[in-house]
């Protein structure tokens, strides 16, 4: 990969619900132009609501589905597919149980593969097979990790299986129990695998998240903050809310 410094374009919008609403157009403005495109999807409470403004769009506007292929960024290593906290599960009680897409063109990592590597690798030529990733959707997380790709991550990584840090595991267990039922292991796209999307959109709200947009848009790109390196890609879009905007120098769009 030849990589160039360009600074993301950014969305700056007034509350959560047009960040959901303008992602949710983004993704949809994509399905019309190509029906057949293959999107990266991610999990997590950031895209919940733009997952449900898509349902409405299938619903009440025929947005069809039917032709796209979807790669999901991230699983929990050792949780099969029904279980409630896992990323498959997420994606079905979200989104794919609700339009209609093809399941056999929807992608996630299985956590429960025999041979995670193999998996892993597998996957990597599963998006190859597809074409690539046409629009890559990404949330941040306090710490700048992309997908699960925690700091220190490679640039040139792949899809692999990565051991998650005390603070993405304390982040994470607001959806399980308590922390102890995170598990400690995911598999994850990797950085490399990312930056090769044809476009990507990161979707972050709510002040908690100010600092880690704040570095991954004005800092250096560097390992340390994964989403840093996002500034090394010629067509990123953050769509932010302002309190999530709230650290940056500059304000409004660009």
């Amino acid at each position: 990969m030849t990589l160039q410094r360009s600074r993301p374009r950014l969305m700056i919008l007034d509350d959560p619900g047009a960040v959901d609403r303008r992602v949710a157009e983004l993704i949809a403005d994509l399905i019309r132009e190509k029906p057949e495109c293959v999107l990266g999807l991610a999990t997590g409470g950031t895209p919940v609501g733009a997952y449900r403004e898509l349902v409405g769009m299938h619903q009440q506007q025929s947005l069809d589905f039917s032709r796209l292929t979807t790669f999901n960024l991230d699983e929990y290593v050792g949780l099969s597919g029904d279980h409630p906290q896992s990323y498959r599960y997420f994606m079905q009680h979200h989104l794919f149980d609700h339009v209609n897409v093809q399941p056999s063109r929807t992608h996630v990592p299985n956590g429960r593969a025999r041979d995670i590597d193999r998996e892993a690798r597998e996957y990597e030529k599963k998006i190859d097979s597809a074409g690539g990733i046409d629009l890559q959707l990404l949330g941040i997380g306090s710490n700048g990790h992309i997908a699960f790709n925690e700091p220190g991550s490679p640039i040139e990584s792949r899809t692999r299986t990565v051991e998650l840090t005390a603070e993405t595991i304390e982040d994470n267990a607001r959806f399980f129990e308590t922390a102890d039922e995170v598990p400690g292991t995911a598999i994850t796209m990797g950085i490399g695998t990312i930056l090769e999307s044809k476009r990507i959109v990161l979707m972050a709200t709510g002040d908690a998240k100010a600092d880690a947009v704040r570095t991954a848009v004005e800092d250096d790109p560097d390992p340390i903050n994964p989403a840093s390196l996002l500034q090394l890609h010629s067509n990123v879009t953050f769509v932010l809310d302002r309190a999530a905007a709230g650290g940056l120098s500059t304000s409004g769009s660009r």
